[in-house]
């Protein structure tokens, strides 16, 4: 298995300063794996996992369990609680031995639903614990080296060519072909991707969001789903999909929330500040699982827009800033896939072609409106250009090449 260097630094920063850390994400991403190895530096440990019936039994019977644990020295214990948010009454139960115990433990909480949609109502976990993501392989996760944030944050269009780059390339298409879940990622073929493809979508939909909400339209959220491919790097309509599956527009609505929820989707806002004409429109669609989707060039654009989604969310998980995602799109079809924002202030307006290295006139011209660097991702190897636009900085480049130092 691949080392998960980055999030485990994130771990250790997060742990440091919190008793208690969230660790979320898709299901099959390493979750497990990861809490597990996080276990290992730390003399005293104990995983608890809610999907093992002793488990549960043992929490049930004995709340404070843990306090049972024969440790080796005097050192605060790592609590591992895995799926601890399909227990009904999880939320209170975490508050409560948080409230006892965090002088005396370190609790690490992991589970394939997005825990931090439970906040609503009751009582909050609001305020006990600090957050992170864990993601998908990404070029950048998968490359030694990175700059640090203080570098992309001052520079993003230089230094950035720090990997070697017919190493950072053939894993680039590796992720092109198989994506960065571990399992398929390691496998390689297409044969095993496409298998371990659909039956990751049926586990999901059949298994976690009968849980998660209790919805028996499953047929109908599966058409829906089999739909979204075609949909990637669009502004999704609801309408639009509720009219083509024939379902009410509040359940198309519900369903794609609940496809958030479980990382099966991800949705970027529009941008619309200083930008004059903007559309009000709706979010633009991305999968985790990317290689479920036909066209190439959407293909390369969703993983853009992963490497790019992965990047902020670390950067927000380590305090640098409150980092945003959205695009650009105005009543003269003047179109850029992505900007990166700070503290609700333009900072990189990023685009994304599959094999055009000629500038994009929509990059040009929003470029002059915003007055921020910004960068054409190609998907193709051997492209580094520089380029004036007026008082601005463009790059023209490999993404690969450019999405591997990211930090």
């Amino acid at each position: 298995m691949i080392p998960r260097t980055i999030y485990a630094e994130l771990w250790k920063e997060l742990s440091s300063q919190k008793e208690m850390v969230f660790l979320t994400g898709p299901r099959q991403v390493g979750k497990t794996t990861l809490a597990k190895e996080m276990a290992l530096s730390f003399t005293n440990n104990l995983y608890y996992n809610w999907d093992i019936i002793e488990n549960k039994k043992q929490l049930i019977e004995e709340p404070t369990f843990f306090q049972n644990i024969n440790r080796i020295d005097e050192s605060k214990p790592l609590i591992i609680f895995d799926e601890i948010h399909k227990y009904q009454n999880w939320k209170n139960y975490l508050k409560g031995i948080y409230d006892q115990f965090k002088d005396d433990y370190i609790f690490l909480v992991s589970g394939s639903g997005r825990l931090d949609v439970y906040q609503k109502g009751g009582d909050s976990l609001a305020g006990r614990y600090f957050l992170f993501r864990l993601f998908p392989f990404t070029i950048a996760e998968l490359s030694p080296h990175k700059r640090n944030i203080e570098q992309v944050l001052k520079e993003p269009l230089k230094g950035f060519d720090l990997n070697d780059i017919e190493q950072t390339e053939k894993k680039w298409k590796m992720l092109f072909n198989y994506g960065g879940f571990p399992e398929p990622f390691t496998k390689a073929t297409e044969t095993f991707y496409t298998r371990w493809s659909n039956n990751y979508h049926r586990q999901v939909i059949r298994e976690d969001i009968r849980n998660f909400a209790q919805i028996k339209k499953i047929d109908a959220i599966e058409t829906l789903f089999s739909l979204l491919p075609r949909k990637v790097g669009n502004p999704l309509s609801i309408n639009n999909l509720a009219e083509d599956i024939q379902i009410s527009f509040d359940s198309v609505k519900n369903w794609l929330r609940l496809f958030e929820s479980l990382y099966l989707i991800f949705r970027i806002a529009p941008w619309t500040k200083k930008i004059n004409r903007a559309i009000l429109k709706e979010k633009k669609l991305y999968l985790f699982n990317y290689p479920f989707i036909q066209e190439s060039g959407a293909r390369f654009e969703n993983m853009v827009a992963l490497e790019l989604m992965r990047a902020i969310a670390n950067w927000n998980d380590y305090g640098f800033g409150s980092f945003g995602l959205h695009y650009i799109r105005n009543k003269e079809k003047e179109e850029v896939d992505f900007l990166i924002a700070n503290n609700q202030k333009p900072f990189l307006l990023l685009e994304a072609k599959f094999s055009e290295d000629s500038t994009a006139k929509s990059l040009l011209s929003l470029q002059n409106t915003l007055h921020v660097p910004a960068v054409q991702l190609v998907n193709k190897k051997g492209v580094f250009k520089y380029l004036k636009n007026g008082k601005e900085n463009l790059l023209i480049v490999s993404a690969s090449r450019w999405l591997s130092s990211l930090p």
